[in-house]
């Protein structure tokens, strides 16, 4: 099948990019940058503690050293979204789960925000105050991460039932979706990054990309549909985009209702999976499925 110009031209920048990100060199590099920014953030930090400085410099490095596991936590967190949005191109549910899963590691970042607050060496009489959003916060990721080895399970692959030239095409739109959200997080991440450096203004990059992420669901629910989706695809893609919007606050919340607004938005993710599995259309249904000639546009 010969592909408009313009389509070649996506897919494969997409491609590149996918491939400098998610392959094994691509793998390699990435750990081996944030093991850099892991070592860079505690040196600049005990040099600050030395006072060996520059004014200015010092003026925005921290003194406390579990503010580098925070900061090469944040850029993990960084990594994964990039994940997230190529597995968006493949598989709603797969990127429904990246999502999922970038919560709990935001909710392990958020223990380590917590405690960088407190002078060190760390004191009881300081850490008790802390130990119930500390303990919500490890629970709740901790619980997270059992409903998504449930929620993985319920996946099944299947194959296609459209036009493979449509198909074709939405892959095509879906990957340029990709590409512009990449470039819209990049944004993000320099605006954020920049506001928190110079003007002491909180960094809320990723609730601003999970914003962003909430319109880009219900974009391709609506692009979907142009290829003939069915009600079960289209009731599963908007209440994946309503738990998108959970999960965004969770991210806003306290320690402790974040850990329990994550759990519910897991839960609901998984809770949709499985009625998606359990669904049967009536004999209307699926004959109007039948004369469309399509069962689903993404069945994943």
């Amino acid at each position: 099948m010969v592909l408009h110009p313009f389509h070649t031209s996506v897919n494969r920048v997409f491609n590149k990019v996918e491939h400098a990100f998610e392959g094994t060199t691509g793998q390699r590099n990435i750990g081996n940058l944030l093991v850099i920014v892991f070592i860079c953030g505690l040196t600049g930090i005990q040099l600050n503690r030395f006072n060996l400085l520059p004014e200015a410099v010092a003026a925005l490095t921290p003194t406390n050293h579990l503010e580098a596991i925070e900061l090469v936590f944040t850029a993990l967190l960084a990594f994964e979204v990039l994940s997230l949005l190529f597995s968006l191109v493949y598989s709603v549910s797969i990127s429904v789960g990246k999502q999922v899963e970038i919560l709990s590691l935001v909710l392990l970042r958020d223990i380590f925000k917590e405690i960088s607050k407190l002078h060190e060496p760390i004191v009881w009489d300081e850490m008790s105050h802390l130990m119930v959003d500390i303990g919500a916060l490890a629970l709740g990721s901790l619980v997270i991460f059992v409903i998504l080895s449930f929620y993985y399970r319920q996946i099944e692959q299947k194959a296609l039932r459209s036009d493979e030239r449509d198909t074709a095409t939405f892959i095509v739109i879906k990957r340029l979706i990709a590409l512009l959200m990449m470039a819209g997080f990049l944004v993000i991440l320099g605006i954020n990054w920049w506001s928190s450096l110079f003007h002491g203004l909180p960094n809320k990059t990723f609730e601003s990309f999970y914003t962003m992420l909430i319109f880009s669901d219900i974009l391709i629910m609506l692009i979907s549909m142009r290829y003939g989706s069915c009600y079960r695809v289209a009731f599963r893609n908007s209440a994946f985009a309503v738990a998108t919007l959970v999960i965004r606050v969770a991210l806003i919340s306290p320690p402790l209702y974040s850990a329990i607004i994550g759990v519910c938005s897991a839960l609901l993710v998984l809770g949709i999976r499985m009625a998606y599995n359990k669904y049967t259309p009536s004999g209307y249904q699926q004959q109007r499925e039948d004369r469309r000639r399509t069962k689903c546009t993404e069945p994943n």
